[in-house]
C-alpha cells in the first residue's frame, strides 16, 4: 500500500480565496495566501459587520475549518478534500451542480484554517473567521471537543456552523446544522446487531474526551436494555498508541465483542496491537463508530478484516450518485484514495449550504444568518448514500443506518442497512425518553427542548421533499 503525503490541492477550485493560517498564527499574521485555480487573482475584501457584506464582492466567503496536522489529521484531511471537491463542483457547474454555475453567478470563496487538532485553536480560529474574515458561515470541526469549543462562539455571534460528524447527540443548537449521525442513526441499530450476532458481553473502549465517553454511555444503556452486560470500560488519552495494558484487561474480561470509540492515530495502533496479541475478529469482533476506510487504509486491511463499523455511508454503497462521487473524488485526489462516511457528510453538507444560498438568492434575500438558517431547514439532497434531508424541526439530517464488515481489500461488505434515511432524534432515547428538539419557525433561538415522555417511533424519509 502506498503511503500518502499530506497535500492541499488548489487546482480547479474556481474563483475562490484560499488562506492557510499556521497553527499558532491566530493573533495577527496570515502565513500564506494563494489564488484559486482559475488563474483569477483574488484579494481579501474589506467588509462591514453585516453578514451580507461578505457577498458584496466577486464571491461568497465561507470558512473551512479542519485539522490537516496533529493527531486527528488522519481523517480530518479527507473532510477538507471532500469539501474542496464540492466547492469546485458548485463553482464550475459539475457533478450534482451540473447545469448551474456558482450561486446565481457568484462563486464560493473558501477561507481555510488548520487548527492543528488543538481544541483551543478551533475556538480562536472560529472567532477570526467570523470577526476578521467576515465569512457567511463555516463548514467544519470533527471531534465533539472541537465542536463544543466553538459552539459558544457561533451562538454568541449568531453565525452558522455546518457540522458533518456523527456525534453523541444531546444537543440542539439554533446555530448548528448537524449532517453526521445522531445516536439513533448509528448506536441504536449496532448494539442489537452485536447482541444477536456476537453475544451479550461487551467491552467498551474509547479516546478520553466527550464523544467517546458519551457515546459509550448511550451504547452501554442500549446494551443493558437489551439484556446485555458491560464487562469493561476503558479510555486512553487522545493520540495514545500504546494499548497493551487495555488489551490485557480485554483478555481477562473475555467479552463477546469490543465497542470501540477510539479516534485518530489511536485506531491503527489498537487494531495492530490487538492482532499482535493473538486476538482476531473471530475471537472477539470489534464494532466501531469512528473507524472508516481512511484509518483502515492507514493501518493495512489485514488488521481490520472481519471487524465491523456502524456508519451511514461506505464506499461500497451501490447508488449511481456514489459511483459518480467515488470516481470524481479519485480523479481529483488520486486513485489510491478512499472515500469514507464523515467525508461524505462533509460533501453533502456543502450542497445543503449551497442550495440554501441559492434559495436566498432567488428570493432576493441577503445571506444573513437568519435567512440562511430558514433556507437550510428542510433541504433535500441526493447524496452518495441515498436521498437525505435536513429535519426542519431539529436541524439534524435524515440519514441511512448501515453496518459494514471489513474485507481483505479494505472495503466494507454491508451486512445491515435501513430501507431509507432515518429521522434523526438528537437526544438518546435510552437515557432521555421522549426528549426531542423543535425549533420554532422562524427560529427565534429560544429553548427548543420538548419533553414528550413518550416512546418515539422509528420514522423514515418517505420521498424526496417530504
Amino acid at each position: 500500500m502506498k503511503s500518502r503525503k499530506p497535500r492541499v490541492s488548489l487546482s480547479g477550485i474556481g474563483r475562490r480565496q484560499f488562506i492557510q493560517y499556521g497553527a499558532l498564527a491566530v493573533g495577527s499574521s496570515v502565513v500564506a495566501a494563494c489564488s484559486g485555480g482559475s488563474g483569477t487573482n483574488t484579494t481579501t475584501t474589506t467588509a462591514s459587520s453585516s453578514p451580507a457584506a461578505s457577498t458584496a464582492g466577486d464571491g461568497i466567503k465561507v470558512g473551512v475549518m479542519y485539522s490537516t496536522t496533529g493527531s486527528i489529521a488522519i481523517v480530518e484531511k479527507s473532510l477538507q478534500d471532500a469539501t474542496f471537491l464540492a466547492v469546485e463542483q458548485i463553482n464550475e457547474g459539475k457533478g450534482p451542480w451540473s447545469g448551474k454555475q456558482g450561486i446565481s453567478g457568484k462563486k464560493i470563496e473558501t477561507v481555510v484554517v488548520n487548527p492543528d487538532s488543538n481544541w483551543d485553536l478551533y475556538n480562536q480560529m472560529s472567532k477570526r473567521l467570523i470577526d476578521e474574515d467576515k465569512v457567511v458561515c463555516v463548514l467544519g470541526c470533527y471531534t465533539s471537543a472541537s465542536r463544543k469549543s466553538v459552539l459558544p462562539v457561533f451562538e454568541e455571534k449568531d453565525r452558522l456552523l455546518y457540522y458533518p460528524v456523527y456525534y453523541e447527540g444531546n444537543e440542539c443548537s439554533s446555530n448548528v446544522f448537524y449532517t453526521g449521525a445522531a445516536p439513533n442513526q448509528q448506536i441504536t441499530d449496532s448494539i442489537p446487531y452485536c447482541i444477536k450476532n456476537f453475544g451479550k458481553k461487551g467491552f467498551f473502549i474509547g479516546s478520553d474526551y466527550i464523544y467517546p465517553k458519551e457515546s459509550n454511555r448511550i451504547a452501554k444503556a442500549e446494551l443493558v436494555k437489551g439484556g446485555g452486560q458491560v464487562v469493561g470500560d476503558e479510555y486512553a488519552a487522545l493520540g495514545t498508541t500504546e494499548f497493551i495494558t487495555i488489551i490485557n484487561k480485554i483478555k481477562q474480561a473475555q467479552p463477546d465483542f469490543i465497542l470501540s470509540n477510539l479516534v485518530g492515530d489511536s485506531i491503527p495502533a489498537f487494531y495492530k496491537q490487538l492482532k499482535d496479541a493473538g486476538i482476531n475478529s473471530k475471537d472477539i469482533p470489534i464494532m466501531a463508530y469512528p473507524t472508516t476506510e481512511e484509518e483502515i487504509q492507514a493501518m493495512g486491511p489485514e488488521f481490520a478484516e472481519g471487524h465491523y463499523s456502524s456508519f451511514n455511508y461506505f464506499q461500497t454503497v451501490d447508488t449511481p450518485e456514489n459511483k459518480a462521487f467515488v470516481e470524481q473524488f479519485k480523479a481529483k485526489f488520486g486513485q489510491d484514495r478512499v472515500t469514507n462516511g464523515v467525508m461524505e457528510a462533509a460533501y453533502l453538507q456543502t450542497f445543503f449550504m449551497a442550495q440554501a444560498m441559492e434559495k436566498c438568492a432567488k428570493e432576493g434575500k441577503e445571506f444573513t444568518t437568519a435567512n440562511l438558517r430558514e433556507a437550510t431547514r428542510g433541504q433535500v439532497f441526493n447524496a452518495p448514500q441515498g436521498t437525505v434531508k435536513i429535519d426542519p424541526d431539529n436541524y439534524h439530517t435524515y440519514l441511512y443506518s448501515r453496518i459494514g464488515k471489513w474485507k481483505a481489500d479494505g472495503q466494507a461488505e454491508i451486512v445491515f442497512a435501513t430501507k431509507a434515511a432515518v429521522k434523526p432524534i438528537p437526544w438518546s432515547q435510552a437515557l432521555y425518553k421522549g426528549r426531542v428538539c423543535v425549533h420554532k419557525t422562524p427560529d427565534d433561538r429560544s429553548n427548543s427542548t420538548v419533553e414528550t415522555k413518550k416512546d418515539l417511533p422509528v420514522e423514515f424519509l418517505k420521498a424526496a421533499g417530504t
